[in-house]
């Protein structure tokens, strides 16, 4: 597993880049269909991987810089149990969000939702 020394730069700029990737999530959310379902998803996706960046930097005083962001979801569990299992679920929807022909379900998006707010509101408080 990869890992980089975190600046207070960085932890500010992923904390920042967290919160956005929620927003748009959020602006997503106010009209969800099955149409925008992948679309938020991801959003979530990328709220939940920048969140755990920013607890793994305030913890661990750094965070995974490799290939996968599964490597991530180890080095977060280091720092912290319950975050770590969010990323998880998250990381587990990625590919089919993002990367397949099948769409996400409604409760994929609900899940996805919970875990990138949970994230996100443990990033704000590290």
């Amino acid at each position: 597993m990869a890992e980089k020394p975190c600046s207070a730069q960085f932890r500010s700029g992923r904390l920042a880049k967290a919160k956005q990737f929620l927003a748009a999530a959020e602006l997503i959310e106010d009209s969800l269909s099955d149409d925008v379902t992948d679309a938020y998803v991801t959003m979530c996706v990328h709220a939940g991987i920048a969140a755990a960046d920013v607890i793994c930097c305030a913890r661990l005083g750094s965070y995974s810089h490799g290939e996968s962001h599964f490597e991530a979801a180890s080095l977060l569990k280091k720092a912290n149990a319950t975050a770590a299992k969010r990323l998880e679920v998250l990381l587990g929807m990625k590919s089919k969000a993002g990367y397949t022909h099948l769409p996400s379900s409604t409760a994929d998006a609900k899940r996805a939702g919970r875990a990138a707010k949970d994230l996100v509101y443990a990033a704000e408080r590290t």
